[in-house]
């Protein structure tokens, strides 16, 4: 591994096309779907160069159950006497204001953070977002798959607490920085992306989830493998440039950055027939490593089966089009 020069990057031109300032987030959650909610939330804040200006940590009370437990560590005991949202968003917004947010997968953190503002009758005040696996990949690193832990391995970067939030996000802004150099020194164009407020919440109890169970142990919060039966006929294949539908057949293939069985939930909640292999009624195989030569990804290539990597798939669920009736065709 070749690391950077800071000293040689600094000496160059720093692009005026780049941004003044960056938040470095990392959000845990209860889970993934819309009525899911923040029980941590970190920000490093960093200056144009990607140096750490100062960071910030909070629990979080989502006034439900506390979700997966064994990911993120945070019982209900434990959340119970954290602040609301609503009481850390005056906070969080002074963190956030003025600065490119930056997470890896950004898209779920903006989704998670847009929501709970939501819920507060307030706005985040972020214009916009950048995705590390998306700078990962137009910097073309030699990474084995997307995970954050691959591209702190990248970077020399040590992870101590996986999935604590303040721990997550001092490894991210570790990483970006010399992300943010080479990016620098080649000339790459940041993959910024608008944010735009959202106002999709539910203020309604969170309802019983699919093969949940009430205990938080470790091996307790899982979903159930026999998912029911998808009720909506498949419309079939995903069209690029056009939004998912419901009942279409998805597979995944590979490693992701979110739980496998946490991504596999959210499509089933939005409406898809979450597939475990790839045949000719496969509407969009979703991977990280197209490339790769597994038996799903070699069948997609031979169906002409659409491909979509995870952070756009995670993008396509924010807005699943309803099932198509006989009378559309």
């Amino acid at each position: 591994m070749t690391m950077l020069d800071d000293r040689t990057t600094a000496a160059a031109p720093w692009p005026t096309a780049y941004p003044q300032g960056y938040a470095v987030v990392d959000v845990e959650t209860t889970g993934l779907a819309r009525d899911d909610r923040i029980v941590s939330a970190a920000v490093y804040r960093l200056d144009a160069q990607g140096n750490v200006e100062d960071h910030w940590y909070t629990l979080v009370n989502p006034e439900r159950d506390p979700g997966p437990v064994w990911i993120h560590g945070l019982t209900g005991d434990m959340l119970e006497g954290a602040p609301l949202f609503g009481e850390i968003a005056n906070e969080f917004s002074a963190r956030l204001a003025d600065r490119v947010l930056v997470a890896h997968n950004a898209i779920f953190d903006w989704q998670m953070i847009a929501r709970e503002y939501a819920r507060a009758q307030r706005t985040a005040p972020v214009q916009q977002r950048l995705c590390t696996i998306a700078l990962s990949k137009e910097l073309a690193l030699p990474l084995p798959n997307h995970k954050l832990q691959s591209l702190a391995a990248h970077f020399g970067v040590v992870q101590q607490r996986a999935h604590h939030a303040l721990d997550d996000a001092r490894v991210l802004a570790e990483a970006f920085r010399p992300s943010l150099h080479a990016a620098a020194e080649r000339g790459v164009r940041l993959p910024l992306l608008e944010c735009r407020p959202l106002t999709e919440w539910s203020d309604a109890p969170a309802a019983p989830r699919i093969g949940y169970q009430a205990s938080y142990r470790h091996n307790s919060w899982r979903p159930s493998r026999k998912r029911p039966p998808c009720p909506y006929p498949n419309p079939g294949r995903y069209e690029p440039d056009q939004p998912l539908v419901q009942g279409m057949r998805v597979a995944f293939s590979g490693d992701t950055s979110v739980d496998r069985e946490l991504l596999e939930d959210r499509a089933t909640e939005a409406g898809l027939h979450v597939a475990c292999s790839v045949s000719r009624l496969t509407s969009l195989l979703v991977t990280n490593d197209p490339d790769s030569a597994t038996s799903k990804t070699v069948k997609a290539k031979s169906f002409g089966t659409p491909v979509v990597d995870e952070a756009a798939f995670t993008q396509l669920l924010r807005d699943v089009a309803p099932a198509r009736s006989s009378a559309d065709g």
